[in-house]
């Protein structure tokens, strides 16, 4: 009988499980990653790719704990802070589901809403910060874009107080409701930059083989280029698998959002949009139509100021992203962008959007300054819930190449 092969055995990496808005993902307090991942790099990279089950080429990712979509593949970190006046840093990778890379380039915007519980689940928190009843402020300091989030994380009896009746369209049940304050969340990049990064509200976007399309390119939130529904021949009100089916139509999404990243700076050559997933955003919008969202809930036209859908990895959101929301209404409040526009125009403190899942409002304070649009403040509510919590394994074969 041969000797069986001898294979390096797995190890175990403590970890929480959480649903932060429409998005869940896996949390990891930094001191209880191995030490070689502590820092970024290969193995930091290679543990959250083994702990979602990427790369798969079947793309469901059965192999780890992803669920095979953009919204599911995620990763965090969080420390305790050691920037002045903040609570906890936050660091987060979206993990590639078909594709062996973590892109580390933006925010999750809905995982935000999971940052304070979390901190405070893992005692990143102290306990001065944490009243007995009422509501902890939390001050985040969003690492990969450099920003600060303040979330307001109700608390019953000393402890986070996960659930309640606030309902989100996208999250089939309701929760308690986590406020998020996004402090200037202009994402000038490690360069500095402007909001509008081409200087103008709505550019002119020539796309070689694909057509000229009018564009709104904005650092808000995350890095997102807003098109006209109808230049692109749909009115919507589109749902997952009216774009999601159709390969042709995510090649073209694909296609614009390169030399949308290229306008706005992001990347030189257009290959490099291939290792650049997670930013730009690309999302298209229009006036406000009644549909039925993919619930089968009626969403009605008067309720809402504009309709918008938005890609996220190469495929059309279930919902809308977080950070996506934060772009959706600092836009809004902007007169003259193309996401102003089709809410009808005018000054906007606060819009009510309507996405595939329903609807979200949110709000941002927006001015101009020497010219320039500057906005303070974007606002808007999610909810939490911690899923699991213990252990996640993963083959100490990452470690060694």
């Amino acid at each position: 009988m041969s000797e069986t092969p001898r294979f390096a055995p797995q190890i175990k990496i403590a970890a929480t499980y959480m649903r932060g808005g429409t998005s869940k993902g896996l949390f990891f307090k930094l001191l209880d990653l191995p030490t070689t991942a502590q820092q970024a790099g290969a193995v930091r990279d290679a543990i959250f790719l083994r702990a979602l089950g990427s790369p798969d080429p079947y793309g469901k990712q059965i192999d780890g704990m992803g669920n095979a979509s953009s919204s599911t593949s995620k990763g965090v970190i969080l420390s305790q802070s050691t920037r002045p006046g903040h609570d906890v840093d936050y660091l987060f990778g979206q993990v590639a589901i078909d594709q062996p890379f973590v892109d580390w380039s933006g925010n999750c915007g809905n995982l935000s809403a999971a940052v304070g519980p979390c901190a405070i689940h893992m005692g990143l928190i102290a306990a001065d910060r944490i009243p007995h009843n009422g509501m902890a402020t939390i001050r985040i300091w969003q690492a990969n874009i450099g920003k600060t989030i303040v979330a307001h994380v109700p608390i019953s009896d000393g402890q986070v107080q996960e659930t309640g009746d606030f309902e989100l369209d996208g999250v089939s049940f309701p929760a308690a409701e986590v406020a998020l304050e996004f402090l200037d969340p202009a994402d000038e990049g490690e360069d500095g930059g402007s909001m509008f990064p081409t200087g103008n509200l709505v550019d002119r976007l020539d796309v070689p083989g694909v057509g000229s399309f009018a564009a709104t390119l904005i650092n808000a939130g995350i890095p997102t280029i807003f098109l006209n529904a109808k230049e692109l021949g749909y009115t919507g009100c589109e749902l997952q698998d009216a774009i999601n089916n159709d390969s042709e139509a995510l090649q073209r999404f694909e296609t614009i959002r390169a030399h949308g990243a290229i306008r706005m700076g992001l990347i030189q050559e257009l290959s490099e949009a291939t290792k650049r997933q997670h930013t730009p955003k690309i999302a298209f919008v229009a006036p406000a139509q009644s549909y039925t969202a993919s619930s089968g809930k009626a969403i009605d036209s008067q309720d809402i100021d504009l309709v918008v859908r938005a890609l996220s990895m190469g495929k059309l959101h279930h919902a809308m992203m977080g950070t996506a929301a934060v772009a959706i209404g600092t836009a809004a409040a902007v007169e003259g962008s193309l996401v102003n526009l089709a809410a009808g125009g005018g000054e906007r403190s606060s819009v009510r959007f309507g996405h595939p899942s329903g609807t979200l409002r949110v709000g941002a304070e927006a001015r101009q300054l020497d010219g320039q649009w500057q906005v303070t403040k974007a606002l808007m509510s999610r909810s939490a819930r911690i899923l699991m919590e213990g252990w996640i394994r993963v083959p100490a074969q990452v470690f060694l190449g």
